[in-house]
């Protein structure tokens, strides 16, 4: 006799997350932020306080950028630098029909979701969001991949994501404890904490001074390398600690701040070779331009902002641009005091 089959033991019940109060603190703890369809109210309320919701991006200069790159139904554009897609889901409607964009971005973490993201909220044909893992030195390469001999607007935004600074596990903010990491690609090269201990203090004064304009940056040196040699700085914290500490007592505490910020920028542009990337891009960008093609880019410090402004302006010597801008365009006081990280962009354009 057949034994009948023993019925299906019910599932278990799975208890919603707690949310911890009205402003959790945690990253992990705001999922409501991270899910802006399910708690638009609640997404709005920290849109309003002059913050960036969890997990998110705000797209800085975007009217400006609209104005300046002037997207057309039919037209091939690049946005070199996707990040969440806030520029792109303005961009690439504008597009339609006929129109293509090439979206590239370094980071293999958030590339898949941003990519997700813009397709659910655009009704768009595959063929119109080509999508790249890569940095954007790889420009040329990654047009001729796709059969695009030129480009007709290039929007290359530098700053890093909101999602890489707010996310704890990404070791970029000296704001969070986390792993000190500093990678835009973490499956590729060392993490801060093992690149440090690569460095003699006569570098690390170098890359201080070259990638952030470090006023004591002959203090921070010895102090972040002799540390560093007793105990490996393994956090965002650590690191924080050990510049404070070497700081002068008479140092204020915005100052001291200030100092953290830096050391960390100074260190992330080296990691993630920034300032080479960008060359290769400004060297490469006239000639994947159509003729008439525009090319937008968004700077959020000194050094990168000084590679810019100088190409175009040699690129404009040499007839490689027929224009560019005569002055540095900066985000209204509104959009800072709604986007306070807007505050430090800068804006230039080229046209071939």
């Amino acid at each position: 006799m057949e034994s009948s089959p023993s019925p299906a033991s019910p599932e278990k019940h799975q208890r919603r997350p707690r949310y911890r109060g009205t402003h959790p603190r945690k990253f992990h703890e705001k999922y409501k932020e991270h899910d802006p369809l399910k708690h638009p109210d609640l997404v709005q309320k920290v849109l309003e306080s002059g913050k960036t919701p969890a997990g998110t991006h705000r797209p800085i200069m975007v009217n400006e950028i609209l104005e300046i790159l002037d997207p057309q139904p039919g037209q091939t554009a690049v946005d070199a630098t996707l990040g969440y897609g806030g520029h792109t889901s303005q961009i690439l409607p504008r597009l339609l029909p006929g129109g293509r964009l090439l979206a590239i971005d370094t980071d293999p973490v958030e590339l898949p979701k941003t990519e997700a993201r813009l397709r659910s909220l655009i009704d768009l044909p595959p063929e119109a969001l080509l999508v790249c893992h890569s940095n954007f030195a790889a420009l040329p390469r990654l047009l001729a991949a796709q059969g695009i001999t030129g480009a007709d607007l290039i929007l290359a935004d530098l700053g890093c994501s909101s999602m890489q600074f707010d996310d704890p596990a990404r070791g970029f903010s000296y704001k969070l404890a986390g792993p000190l990491d500093l990678r835009m690609n973490p499956n590729k090269g060392k993490p801060a904490s093992e690149w440090l201990g690569s460095l003699t203090a006569e570098k690390l004064v170098d890359i201080l001074r070259d990638n952030a304009d470090e006023p004591q940056a002959d203090l921070l040196a010895p102090a972040i390398v002799n540390a560093h040699a007793r105990q490996p700085i393994a956090t965002t914290t650590q690191l924080s600690r050990v510049i404070m500490d070497a700081l002068h007592r008479n140092s204020s505490d915005d100052e001291k701040v200030d100092t953290v910020r830096r050391v960390f920028q100074a260190l992330r542009i080296e990691i993630n070779a920034e300032y080479g990337v960008l060359d290769l891009f400004l060297r490469y960008l006239p000639d994947c331009l159509n003729e008439g093609g525009r090319v937008a880019i968004l700077t959020f410090h000194s050094g990168e902002d000084r590679r810019v402004k100088h190409a175009f302006q040699n690129g404009l010597r040499e007839g490689r641009y027929t224009a560019i801008a005569e002055e540095v365009q900066r985000p209204t006081r509104d959009e800072i005091h709604a986007n306070p990280r807007a505050s430090s962009a800068k804006l230039r354009w080229a046209r071939k």
